[in-house]
């Protein structure tokens, strides 16, 4: 019997690491595909094109305006992550210490934009950003995404900051702290963690938003993903070479973001235990 269920065991580790395996090299071949595709002078019927050439990341450049593409795809990013920062924290906060009538049925209000596909709020709200003016703006594109990212931050900093005990911000209180020292002081060393984990997957999740954004974007007002798309689906006749050449910019420039954001934040940090177990 023991032996049966090593074999079991061995065998079911096999098939998980198989299919990881599986998808893994499933990915790096679609990604090598695109990274090759962009590269190649001519590539048809064959294993590897004909000759290579760098030309189609100047016509991918210069076609679609990547630069200005760019420049306004990390001014979303950079509002969108100190915004929602900025909100989520201080809500979370206000969550986790405070119990009000009503307080369940508002956290599951701000688990809805997290739970339904985004195109299905993204329509009714493109059309209030309409009639308000703001769609077709910077910063009406910067509201449609603080829609799920503010409740994202608010549901990840809760249990964070529910571990923190409540003595330590009374201790702080007796000694003469204001609430913005208490909060640079005394919160912010113990929040710090989850706070950077929280905006590292807001900056992605913002940069990879395709819905909301296509949804109430402008022409000056396109960040990088909606610009693909555009290149993609917009009428006349475009090399596929230049189109892959794009999509290799939009994966490096994602990467680039995540990159630096590594070097502050260790992701899978996402809660510390800040509350220090009672003693027996």
């Amino acid at each position: 019997m023991i032996r049966d269920t090593t074999l079991g065991a061995k065998l079911w580790a096999a098939a998980i690491w198989a299919l990881v395996g599986f998808f893994v090299l499933n990915l790096f071949a679609m990604i090598g595909t695109v990274v090759t595709s962009s590269f190649a002078t001519r590539w048809l019927g064959t294993w590897l094109p004909i000759g290579w050439t760098t030309r189609w990341y100047d016509s991918a450049w210069s076609e679609f305006q990547l630069g200005d593409v760019l420049i306004v795809t990390f001014q979303v990013v950079g509002a969108v992550v100190l915004i929602s920062g900025v909100l989520g924290v201080t809500a979370a906060y206000a969550l986790a210490r405070r119990d009000f009538p009503g307080k369940r049925l508002l956290v599951l209000l701000f688990l809805l934009p997290l739970l339904i596909p985004p195109i299905t709020f993204g329509i009714p709200l493109a059309t209030v950003l309409y009639r308000t003016g703001l769609a077709g703006t910077f910063w009406g594109v910067v509201a449609a995404n603080l829609v799920p990212t503010v409740p994202f931050v608010i549901l990840v900093m809760i249990p964070f900051i529910e571990q923190i005990d409540p003595k330590i911000e009374a201790a702080a209180r007796v000694f003469g702290a204001n609430t913005f020292k208490l909060f640079v002081h005394v919160l912010m060393p113990l929040l710090l963690p989850g706070i950077l984990a929280a905006l590292l997957l807001v900056l992605v999740r913002t940069i990879a938003m395709f819905e909301l954004t296509f949804l109430v974007a402008g022409p000056t007002s396109q960040t990088l993903v909606v610009a693909l798309y555009y290149a993609v689906f917009a009428a006349g006749v475009r090399a596929v070479q230049s189109i892959d050449a794009m999509a290799v910019i939009y994966m490096v420039t994602t990467l680039i973001w995540l990159i630096i954001a590594l070097r502050f934040v260790n992701p899978t940090q996402i809660v510390t235990r800040a509350k220090q177990q009672p003693a027996h």
